[in-house]
């Protein structure tokens, strides 16, 4: 009978070459479990709820690592950490919604080590698959968290489709407000997806939460300089300011023109299975100024159409109110 004091035995990889790793992705498909900073790794494997065949990691590959300026924006390396983020004069300048999205991610210890392409494409925090439980996100076909006497605080009010799992990902907000390009690669080549079609609901794919196939990985994130030196808003709510996953949060990047909104994305994560895009604000903050009379006449759109489980209904008034605050002004 296997130990879980242990760790399971598993074949690691710890290619220098991007080639070797994403050889080695398509060897394994579905068995290789792709390494970033590893915060979220060990404890899938000790618990024995994820069994890979091979840990394939990324930390010496040098070319996915690092922030390069591009002919239009930035772009970071998948490897590169959240400190690194938090730091980059460049990013603190033009894109500083994504440091502060990234300096709200767990603890200091955590994100000295944590990856930007970890924390983008991690897997929800679902107490209920995390037990193991054969839920429909597991293969089994029963969602534990959407029924009558089922804890469900933490879970989605928005776009759920069978499971009620929400993203956990405070950046994947922000790259969504700032419209981000994911750089996926695989042996066969190279492909970008749009930051807002990168992360899937369950209505698309059951058992995910990105766009990635078995065999690719995420190697960069491109910023575009369409939002640069914009105004920004972000706030994120959760029961402790340090380690814990938003309750709701939001990422506003926002274009004036005077003292009116020309263009805007509000972006809340927490609330359903992706970062969820409220297209109704963005398009009734259109023309209007930054005030508290903006803020109060479009703050109830943003929880239109949610539909609350039974410990979840805080959550439209918490929408509603971070709307109201990136509103303000």
């Amino acid at each position: 009978m296997a130990s879980f004091d242990v760790m399971p035995d598993i074949q690691l990889y710890q290619p220098v070459e991007l080639d070797d790793a994403l050889s080695l992705a398509e060897r394994y498909g579905d068995g290789g479990w792709v390494l970033g900073g590893g915060q979220d790794t060990y404890g899938w494997l000790k618990d024995r709820a994820k069994n890979p065949q091979a840990m394939i990691d990324l930390s010496g590959i040098d070319s996915l690592r690092g922030i390069r300026t591009t002919d239009d924006g930035i772009e970071i390396g998948a490897t590169t950490t959240l400190r690194e983020i938090i730091r980059d004069e460049r990013i603190n300048r033009d894109f500083s919604l994504l440091a502060q999205a990234a300096g709200r991610v767990a603890s200091p210890q955590i994100r000295n080590v944590g990856t930007l392409g970890g924390n983008l494409s991690q897997d929800t925090r679902c107490w209920y698959y995390r037990r193991g439980l054969a839920c429909y996100r597991a293969g089994g076909n029963l969602c534990y968290a959407d029924g009558p006497e089922s804890m469900n605080r933490e879970h989605a009010v928005l776009g759920a489709s069978r499971c009620v799992a929400v993203s956990p990902s405070d950046t994947a907000t922000a790259m969504v407000a700032l419209e981000a390009m994911m750089v996926v690669a695989s042996a066969s080549g190279v492909r970008s997806i749009a930051a807002e079609d990168f992360f899937v609901g369950p209505a698309t794919h059951i058992t995910q939460m990105t766009a990635l196939e078995p065999g690719e990985i995420l190697t960069a994130v491109r910023i575009p300089s369409k939002w640069a030196g914009q105004r920004f808003y972000f706030e994120k709510v959760a029961d402790r300011d340090v380690w814990d996953f938003a309750l709701v949060s939001i990422a506003v990047a926002m274009r004036l023109e005077g003292d009116s909104i020309a263009e805007s994305r509000f972006v809340c994560g927490g609330v359903a299975c992706t970062p969820h895009r409220l297209k109704n604000v963005e398009s009734a903050a259109r023309g209007n100024s930054l005030s508290e009379a903006s803020a109060d006449a479009i703050a109830p759109l943003a929880s239109a159409g949610a539909i609350p489980l039974n410990y979840n209904h805080f959550k439209l008034p918490l929408m509603e109110n971070l709307v109201r605050r990136a509103m303000r002004g």
